[in-house]
């Protein structure tokens, strides 16, 4: 190489080297504007999706190891993350996405999330209950002894007595077993007869009200706070009872009662059924019944007999109905005009509150009549929320806090077999958990909606009613795939009789198979991550929002019910599901489409279960019994009852008293005279 080659060759490589500086520097100073443009885009960040990018990682690791550990009420609660399958394979119970992307992961969190966690969307706690499945099934018919029998024979071998109680429609509409022609054939028809504290006893002897693994739902909405203040008097009367017995105070206790009812020349009540005599059910120990015909405040010292009442209060565990706007708008069990049983709803609630009633739930918002009445699961929903913030609004005026009372509101949901009824409790909680959250301010509890959901009634047939179990096992999937809190499935005969022992048996196992066998009921959030859940999900939360902005433009729920809003789009809803099924376009396998060879006949009962005659004269003479040995009371406490509406005093308050001693009728009647009876608009 010559000397010139030489030079120009070192000048190349010095050339070279002051570009590759000059394009070093070029880029460290395009990264420094960078890392700079992006500190700046990550001050703007709000301190809520901060957070939920800062703690992802952690959260995904807390799910991959071998426990997860959260905290309810103070306590650490421990749960394996996984279970195992006969092929050893680790099934995850939470399954968490594999995000990476900020915006993925901030959008995921912010409308899914995992269980436990807002907007909960995929349930509102982290993990299921390992000693409570979410079983709970619906019985009444008879007498109370029959239905308690019943109940017995439900919860035989279950870790947790969930019990769901039918009232007849004597019961339903505030009423008195009597021997008048329009009440005498109802009475424990399609429900149980309860028209005493004595016939509620009964109806939930042998079960520990306030225990932690007993839980009572009660379909009942016009007369609820009545009937819920028989419930409240029973439990509290089991922990009498209890510290009775612990106390060693049978005899002295017998003796007392024994010596009321010889002062009065009246005999004792007992438990008695048709079948046993006065045998008590399989299972039951009978706790409830030793006070059978008197109240705790009879039989023990005021000091504690208050003690005892306010451990049942703060431990008893439940829910009732009471949800007078469904009634107006499908159901029509209304007895009290809307304003005054609105007021008593806020009695209610009033006194969970000063009592410290957490565990109870002072009503359950419903929308499975709706559905049962024709609506279509995006109506049903709609209007269950509508009613649901229609009580917040009216409780919030009455000047409760908002966590004071949210946390004690329940839902009910229909689930028929429409997509739609896939998605309905994932679009609940979210809907409610944001307003709840951004227009209420309510914490976490009030945030959290809980419901309990039973297959549909109206998907059962009377044609090949074999059939009917193929249909509720379906919709107990959705159920259980979309955590629900509670679930009841319908027995394949009720299209055409009150359920045997045998179709009841049957409807449990659905449940039992899915939770117990079914491998993939294992994960508590199967349907996350579906491209068509999560697309179903928003169409039906859009749908749902717009049907809010229909009611709101006829002035809220209230507004439209006085136009009958309601009641006309259920019903025209209904005519359309008719019509497609009738014309076939709708098809249902075994009655419009693919018949046996007979045609698929309807199907008619051998037996068709309903009360005795001696059931029913029972009751009217347990009723009458009831109010002779209350006479000398009774009056004097109605009076006082009345007198304590008109002063616009808390009624709830003045009920748990008077239904110590007064009938369901009279209880009724009485309110009758201050609030009103019920009047549909034409």
């Amino acid at each position: 190489m010559t000397t010139h080659q030489r030079h120009s060759s070192s000048n190349q490589k010095e050339s070279g080297s002051k570009q590759d500086s000059a394009e070093s520097l070029e880029i460290s100073a395009a990264i420094e504007i960078l890392n700079h443009q992006a500190q700046n885009l990550e001050r703007q960040l709000t301190t809520e999706v901060r957070n939920i990018i800062d703690s992802w990682n952690a959260k995904v690791e807390a799910y991959r190891g071998e426990e997860f550990t959260y905290r309810v009420r103070g306590r650490d609660i421990k749960v394996r993350n996984y279970s195992e399958s006969l092929s050893h394979i680790k099934i995850p119970k939470i399954s968490i996405p594999r995000f990476q992307d900020w915006g993925e992961i901030v959008r995921w969190c912010m409308q899914e999330n995992v269980p436990g966690e807002f907007p909960y969307t995929a349930g509102v706690y982290p993990f299921k209950r390992s000693t409570e499945d979410p079983t709970r099934m619906f019985a009444g018919e008879g007498c109370p002894e029959r239905t308690n029998k019943r109940f017995h024979y439900l919860s035989k071998g279950m870790p947790a007595a969930r019990l769901s109680t039918a009232f007849d429609s004597v019961t339903l509409y505030g009423e008195d077993p009597a021997e008048r022609p329009d009440i005498y054939g109802k009475i424990g028809n399609s429900g149980v007869s309860i028209a005493t504290l004595d016939d509620a006893k009964k109806l939930y002897s042998g079960f520990d009200l306030c225990a932690p693994n007993t839980s009572v739902s009660m379909t009942i909405n016009g007369p609820a706070p009545m009937i819920l203040a028989f419930f409240m008097n029973a439990a509290i009367d089991q922990e009498c009872e209890k510290y009775i017995r612990a106390n060693g105070l049978e005899n002295e206790v017998n003796d007392k009662i024994n010596s009321l009812y010889k002062a009065r020349g009246l005999p004792r009540p007992i438990y008695s059924s048709d079948d046993n005599g006065d045998a008590l059910p399989d299972g039951s120990h009978g706790l409830g019944l030793m006070l059978l015909g008197v109240t705790g405040d009879e039989v023990l010292p005021p000091d504690v007999y208050a003690q005892c009442k306010k451990h049942a209060l703060m431990s008893v565990r439940g829910t009732v109905q009471a949800d007078i706007l469904k009634e107006d708008q499908a159901q029509n069990t209304c007895i009290f005009s809307t304003e005054f049983a609105l007021r008593i709803m806020g009695d209610v609630q009033q006194y969970f509150i000063d009592q410290k009633v957490r565990n109870f739930y002072s009503v359950s918002i419903s929308g499975y009549h709706i559905a049962e009445a024709g609506a279509n699961p995006i109506t049903q929903v709609a209007f269950t929320l509508a009613n649901g913030f229609t009580y917040v609004e009216y409780y919030l005026s009455r000047g409760m806090h908002i966590d004071d009372f949210a946390p004690n509101l329940s839902f009910f949901f229909s689930n028929g077999i429409d997509p739609e009824y896939s998605v309905i409790g994932r679009v609940a909680r979210r809907i409610w958990a944001k307003a709840i959250k951004f227009k209420y301010g309510g914490n976490e509890r009030s945030q959290m909606l809980k419901y309990h959901i039973q297959t549909s009634g109206r998907s059962l047939h009377a044609q090949e009613i074999d059939f009917n179990d193929i249909r509720t096992t379906l919709q107990a999937l959705y159920a259980i795939y979309d955590n629900c809190n509670s679930l009841h499935t319908n027995a394949y005969d009720e299209a055409i009789t009150t359920p045997t022992e045998e179709s009841v048996r049957r409807a449990v196992a659905i449940q039992l198979i899915i939770n117990r066998e079914l491998g993939l009921a294992k994960n508590e959030n199967v349907l996350q991550g579906s491209f068509i859940i999560e697309e179903l999900t928003d169409l039906v939360e859009e749908a749902i929002l717009v049907e809010f902005k229909r009611l709101s433009d006829r002035g809220g729920v209230l507004g439209a019910m006085e136009n009958m809003y309601q009641r006309n789009k259920i019903q025209e809803e209904s005519l359309y599901y008719e019509t497609l099924k009738h014309s076939g376009d709708y098809p249902i396998v075994g009655v419009n489409t693919f018949l046996s060879r007979e045609g698929s006949p309807t199907v008619l009962p051998e037996n068709v279960i309903r009360a005795t005659s001696k059931e029913k004269q029972r009751q009217i003479d347990n009723v009458e019994a009831f109010m002779v040995r209350n006479a000398g009371v009774s009056s004097k406490t109605l009076e006082e009852l009345r007198h304590a509406a008109i002063q616009n005093k808390n009624i709830f308050s003045f009920l748990m008293e008077a239904a110590k001693v007064c009938s369901l009728g009279q209880l009724t009647h009485a309110l009758y005279e201050v609030g009103g009876q019920y009047r549909r608009a034409m």
